[in-house]
């Protein structure tokens, strides 16, 4: 489980283009509800793309499994920013699109 978390934790840091195939065996296959439709449309709505749909949604619950650990939203963010494309609105944003989509529990 550890190596499956770091290799997500590595594909999400690694931008949101980054493909995930290797780790397609070991995910479970996402499926589209309220949550998920809410998600990937708040991304959109920002310009946020992804590789798929599945890989966005995978990359949304990493960000709520990274602050389950005790990391702050802006060190996610931050990671996110330094690690991707995204600049800091975007990295932002994509974070509290997670929480409000994933673990609202995170939400301040």
């Amino acid at each position: 489980m550890a190596s499956v978390r770091a290799a997500l934790l590595a594909a999400l840091l690694a931008g949101p283009a980054a493909a995930v195939a290797p780790l397609a065996a070991t995910a479970p296959a996402a499926h589209a509800d309220a949550a998920d439709d809410a998600f990937l449309a708040a991304l959109h709505a920002k310009g946020i793309y992804f590789g798929s749909p599945q890989q966005a949604i995978i990359s949304g619950h990493e960000v709520c499994d990274e602050l389950d650990i005790g990391k702050t939203p802006n060190q996610v963010a931050q990671s996110v920013m330094s690690n991707t494309d995204l600049d800091g609105f975007h990295a932002g944003y994509f974070v509290g699109a997670s929480i409000r989509a994933y673990c609202p529990r995170h939400a301040s």
